[in-house]
């Protein structure tokens, strides 16, 4: 058996049956390989950064690794966008990247780099497999390291894959998620029942059915204000559910969240910052004077240290649930609050929603509160692109669930090959485009820093020069598309992709941002 074989089987054995592929020569002894192990599902994607994103998406709705082929640093440097995603999501996902022969690599070809520290930027593992014999025991490592939240990058030179002696290795033992301190929950719920204002911030696990519901019972008995991370990895929400508000993303409107606090507590996520630095404004979120009480990071078991907290806050105390309220289907023009009212009356149960959608989305959340449950995925790096990818994978992990991808215009062109994969593999995946022709959130930006912005600044944030045609983009790759003007139009085109199996495309047709 040669090492590709190996590292395949091992991989297989070990859970990790989903490859998201973009190869290339170094990598076609692995490509080979393929046939021989059935239980591995290869997923070609057109571009790296495509095959990244959607084994993000995949691990964050199965919390199981996938793999994703790459080639060689180039390749690895195209994906990365989307594997930094990864990284702030705590996804587990392999990265099996090829590299040159190790008998070539003095050589200084053309593709030729250095790979680990590429990796490095966002991988919390990186190994060279050295012989074909060591392979498997590598991708066993890899996956183990994976499943604690991290991107595992195992690099495989040529000879390595294509070198006899490779052997099959078994799962390697998966680390358990670290649990919160006995004296970090005793000073949390210490802060949290002191009577002065506090804060409960939570993401990771935290934002599933069980943690929310714990969590909204230790907000009820100590009045304390419950928020959610700003970009959560995957956040279930809808009737039934307890609800969380999400901080804000821009800093004037998340500092009125957290108000006076005198006490912070996160549970399963970080510290509050603003995303970016501007002129004469402090970055940090906490207020002068409040304490930061950390239970759990991002990687630990969040759910289980607030049903902790509410065991000791709030015995018997039940969650409240959201109740089941939809809009009701809006009618003319179509602007981005009755996109989002749309979206909110018609959304399927158990839906899954990617959202790319940017400034166009702020109505998301308040219309779709009342939907049936479903789970919401968001872009948890900042690194755009991500939607479409992220789509794929989420579609590849759940094929008996609908998934919704709501992208902004800008992004959607970054990885708009994913759409090909979305034909390809015949995936429910009903994409809208906020169509604004615009890169609204730079404009925002712009007034943010204090810039003064002109006629130069003005084109960088155009896109209607020439206007993108997305119906015609999509059904080139094969994925049905149609074009939305009014509310009811799209009202209409929702209900019909709803209605038919596979992928669908409906670009909303927005007002362009003043």
């Amino acid at each position: 058996m040669n090492g590709a074989g190996s590292l395949l089987r091992t991989l297989t054995g070990a859970g990790v049956d989903v490859c998201f592929a973009n190869p290339g020569t170094s990598e076609m002894h692995f490509v080979a390989a393929l046939d021989g192990v059935p239980g591995m599902r290869a997923v070609l994607a057109l571009f790296e950064g495509g095959a990244t994103g959607a084994a993000d998406g995949y691990a964050r709705m199965t919390g199981r690794p996938a793999a994703v082929l790459l080639h060689l640093g180039p390749g690895l440097g195209n994906g990365l966008a989307n594997l930094h995603n990864a990284r702030r999501a705590g996804t587990p996902v392999v990265a099996v990247v090829g590299d040159h022969a190790t008998t070539h690599a003095p050589l200084d070809a053309p593709l030729q780099s250095d790979i680990g520290a590429i990796a490095g930027a966002v991988s919390g593992w990186v190994r060279y497999s050295a012989s074909a014999a060591e392979v498997g025991a590598d991708a066993a490592d890899a996956v183990a390291a994976a499943h604690r939240g991290q991107v595992a990058t195992l690099v495989l030179p040529a000879d390595v894959s294509w070198g006899d002696g490779g052997r099959v290795a078994p799962p390697a033992p998966v680390a358990p998620r670290p649990v919160a301190d006995a004296g970090a929950l005793r000073a949390a719920a210490d802060a949290l029942s002191s009577g002065e204002p506090a804060v409960l911030l939570i993401g990771g696990d935290a934002l599933r059915a069980d943690g929310l519901a714990a969590a909204d019972r230790v907000a009820a008995a100590t009045g304390a204000r419950l928020l959610a991370e700003t970009f959560p990895a995957r956040l279930e929400r809808g009737a039934g559910v307890a609800p969380v508000s999400r901080l804000a993303y821009l800093g004037d409107a998340a500092r009125h969240q957290i108000g006076a606090a005198r006490h912070v507590v996160l549970v399963g996520t970080r510290s509050p910052v603003t995303f970016f630095g501007y002129p004469g404004r402090d970055g940090d979120l906490v207020p002068d004077g409040c304490t930061v009480h950390p239970v759990v990071d991002g990687a630990g078991a969040a759910a289980a240290a607030l049903e902790e907290l509410a065991d000791l806050l709030a015995p018997g105390r039940a969650a409240r649930v959201a109740p089941a309220a939809r809009p009701e289907p809006p009618t003319g023009a179509l602007t981005p609050a009755s996109a989002a009212a749309v979206v909110g009356a018609l959304l399927p149960e158990h839906a899954i929603v990617v959202d790319e959608a940017i400034t166009s989305g702020a109505g998301l959340p308040a219309a779709t509160a009342g939907a049936p449950r479903h789970d919401w995925l968001t872009l948890t790096g900042g690194a755009i692109g991500y939607g479409l990818p992220a789509a794929t994978g989420a579609a590849v992990a759940c094929p008996d669930r609908p998934v919704w991808c709501l992208q902004a215009d800008g992004s959607a062109m970054y990885t708009i090959s994913a759409l090909w994969t979305h034909a390809r593999e015949g995936l429910d995946v009903t994409t809208v485009i906020y169509h604004n022709r615009a890169y609204a959130i730079l404009r925002a930006e712009l007034e943010q820093v204090g810039a003064a912005g002109g006629p130069a600044s003005e084109a960088l944030f155009g896109l209607d020069r020439p206007e993108l045609d997305f119906t015609a983009l999509a059904r080139g790759m094969g994925v049905p598309a149609e074009r939305a003007t009014t509310a009811d139009e799209l009202a209409g085109a929702l209900r019909r992709a709803s209605a038919e199996p596979g992928p669908h495309l409906i670009e909303a047709m927005l007002p362009a941002p003043g």
